[in-house]
């Protein structure tokens, strides 16, 4: 019996009609993070539609302390680093990236609290205003390029968001395997990129950590993350859906592959998630209580 057929936290596969009723889905003997899935659902519905959305969260007043540390008006806290200096001094200082742990939630702010309590949590009203901000999004982008590097891997293409291996990888990626915490990093700079304007940055990241878990077998120590967050704080419903396939197509062993529905990890995309299960399966010369118990499964509502 499958693990789970649909997971009731993902969206991936469902049809793009707002107006729809959603199908209820079902999780048995599920070997997926639930709680990661859930994660990554309430991300994803925290930043949809957000520019459409007229109900700002502190209508005239409130201030923006990201923006104003991307413009350099204010110093992260602790430690009193300016924006550019941290683009221009702290780049190729590993050994401060890897301990210091207080950067990153001002680098890459997000809706969620860190674990800086001096840093500040994103609001709607400055993620609009930061999109438009060609400026702080450009200074973005050079946090991106310094977590990066510290990764081992370059931004190959600004316009198209395409990475590749940077020449200091083999030193860079036996960190990131022993030091599991940056795996946290990552999924807070994915959720950021997305948030705040720079969306055509997370699948290229995320495809290329896929290419290096499940077909170099590198990072193995990362390869969980990268599908149970990673991959599903993409915000494109679209590209999400090619790195599961992807995924699926070099997942090993393929049998214990979990993360998406169950139509497309056993090749029934396209066809109608009821009535295609249903009479693939009854048509089957088995005995009537085979096929009752088969057309109950495959045909349960679906939420």
């Amino acid at each position: 019996m499958e693990s789970d057929d649909e997971c009731e936290f993902d969206s991936t596969w469902e049809d793009e009609y707002q107006n729809k009723p959603p199908r209820k889905k079902i999780c048995r003997r599920s070997r997926r993070n639930l709680s990661a899935a859930k994660d990554m659902q309430e991300f994803r519905h925290s930043v949809r539609n957000l520019d459409n959305d007229h109900d700002d969260d502190e209508p005239g007043h409130g201030r923006f302390y990201n923006l104003e540390f991307y413009h350099g008006q204010i110093k992260s806290s602790p430690g009193d680093v300016h924006i550019d200096e941290f683009h221009q001094k702290w780049k190729g200082q590993y050994h401060l990236l890897e301990d210091c742990h207080s950067y990153i939630q001002w680098l890459f702010p997000i809706q969620e609290r860190g674990l800086n309590s001096d840093a500040h949590t994103l609001t709607k009203t400055e993620i609009k205003v930061f999109r438009k901000d060609e400026e702080a999004k450009r200074k973005l982008v050079k946090s991106y390029k310094l977590m990066l590097d510290f990764y081992g891997i370059r931004l190959v293409n600004e316009t198209t968001g395409e990475v590749d291996r940077a020449p200091n990888w083999t030193d860079r990626f036996r960190n990131l395997d022993r030091y599991t915490h940056n795996n946290l990093r990552i999924t807070r700079i994915v959720k950021c990129l997305g948030t705040l304007g720079l969306q055509h940055y997370q699948a290229p990241l995320v495809k290329f950590f896929l290419h290096e878990t499940l077909e170099k077998e590198q990072l193995q120590r990362v390869k969980q993350s990268v599908l149970d967050y990673f991959m599903f704080a993409v915000l494109d419903k679209s590209e999400r859906r090619e790195l599961v396939r992807f995924s699926l197509n070099h997942f090993k062993p393929r049998e214990q592959f979990v993360w998406g529905s169950g139509r497309i990890r056993h090749g029934r995309h396209g066809q109608s998630p009821r009535a295609g299960s249903c009479r693939g399966r009854t048509g089957h010369p088995h005995n009537r209580k085979t096929t009752e118990w088969l057309t109950n499964w495959f045909c349960m509502p679906r939420r």
